[in-house]
């Protein structure tokens, strides 16, 4: 294992994190941390609504500790999640991974609240192929389930289905992008090649919050 790059991974729940954060893995980066951004008042994390007990039992089935940064929006949310890097920092972390792909101004933000850390921005999936990314997260082994759609660009009867080729092939059909890196949809990780076993976890019913549509998880 290469000692000299101990990394937090910026872990949403979902597939692209934690494929890159497998990746980093491979490469014999040490991960210490997983680092979660968390919205108090909706008591699920940012962006892919997960609850704090299905984080803290992935956190427990791939063994790296769990740090959750609780924040709002805007100028809160950099903030806070620049004051947690900090933190990291002086406990030993100098570099954090993150899952993003090719959207130019996601890569900006993390690169400019690692640089305010002074810590390494790594971003295992850069400007590789959407396409190929999500075939390299199935043919690994993981799994994933989608939790979030934009009912605007793809239907709900996509809520609550596991990843596969051929689910990726309906994606693409309905007009939306493969890896839904477009804010299409949004999934969570179940199990791979990262986890000690599968999450055991259950649906809730369905909320509708303008046009997207959230299938809340819990756990069983």
């Amino acid at each position: 294992m290469n000692k000299e790059i101990k990394f937090v991974s910026s872990y949403s729940g979902g597939k692209d994190g934690v494929l890159a954060l497998y990746r980093a893995i491979k490469s014999g980066y040490e991960p210490v941390r997983l680092l979660t951004t968390y919205n108090e008042n909706a008591g699920r994390s940012w962006f892919h609504g997960v609850p704090v007990e299905i984080l803290n039992k992935v956190s427990q089935l791939i063994d790296i500790p769990l740090d959750l940064v609780k924040t709002g929006v805007g100028d809160d949310y950099t903030k806070d999640f620049e004051k947690a890097l900090l933190k990291l920092k002086d406990n030993g972390i100098n570099a954090c991974v993150f899952g993003d792909i090719d959207i130019q101004a996601h890569y900006d933000w993390c690169d400019s609240r690692c640089k305010v850390a002074n810590i390494e921005s790594i971003f295992p999936l850069w400007n590789e192929s959407r396409k190929e990314l999500v075939y390299e997260f199935i043919e690994s082994g993981f799994k994933a389930v989608i939790t979030i759609v934009d009912s605007s660009r793809l239907s709900e009867r996509f809520l609550g289905r596991t990843l596969t080729k051929e689910l990726m092939a309906e994606i693409v059909a309905e007009g939306a992008d493969i890896c839904g890196e477009d804010g299409e949809y949004h999934t969570f990780v179940y199990d791979g090649p990262l986890f000690k076993e599968s999450i055991d976890f259950k649906f809730d019913e369905i909320i509708r919050n303008g046009n997207y549509s959230i299938l809340p998880l819990l756990l069983e």
